[in-house]
């Protein structure tokens, strides 16, 4: 357990700090994205092994609905990724907090959807192939392309590790119960659609 606790600390560490630190550097959307995907491609690529790297709450979520995580593993796994993600935004300061530029409906409806669209390209890619690097590849894309589409609008989240930590330090902590309940319950349609296609076969 020591193992997993962490890797996913520091595997939420490097993500959020890399991408929050290339939105205080003042990158542009385009840099800020890929500054994200790459994070991730990063971390899954160094260590999925020793924890499947998940650095994301939502992702874990899932995970132990549909049976790729123990769920007595499930709290400190959330446990360390929040603390990893306060840690990053930390250090970074008051730069990355997630806000929505558009109404808070369309809002959550943008996070359920991108975060139902991460899971899904994360099962689809771990059930066909277990190469650390072509499910690093795959995830970091989708991550960075999620991001740079709909970042203008919601700061493309699908992460409540990656919210809580910079909103929290930001002071900006009244869309975070939004945000987390949007992204977990993006990926857990994803997973019972999963769990559901896999007992009917």
């Amino acid at each position: 357990m020591r193992t997993e606790f962490l890797s996913e600390l520091i595997g939420t560490f490097v993500m959020v700090f890399i991408g929050c630190y290339s939105i205080k550097a003042g990158y542009s959307p385009a840099i800020i994205s890929f500054s994200f995907g790459f994070a991730v491609f990063m971390v899954i690529l160094t260590s999925r092994k020793y924890s499947g790297a998940h650095i994301n709450p939502a992702v874990s979520i899932a995970f132990s609905i549909t049976g790729e995580l123990d769920k007595k593993m499930l709290m400190p796994y959330l446990l360390a990724q929040f603390v990893g993600g306060i840690i990053a935004a930390y250090l970074v300061g008051d730069f990355g907090a997630t806000e929505f530029s558009v109404n808070t409906s369309t809002g959550i409806g943008i996070e359920i959807l991108i975060t139902f669209i991460l899971m899904m390209s994360i099962y689809f890619t771990i059930f066909r192939t277990d190469s650390d690097l072509i499910v690093a590849f795959v995830v970091g894309s989708v991550v960075g392309c999620l991001a740079f589409v709909f970042g203008t609008y919601t700061g493309a989240s699908m992460n409540p590790a990656r919210t809580f930590g910079p909103n929290l330090i930001s002071n900006s902590t009244t869309v975070i119960p939004i945000y987390l309940i949007s992204t977990i319950l993006g990926s857990c349609i994803a997973a019972f659609a999963i769990k559901t296609k896999s007992s009917n076969n």
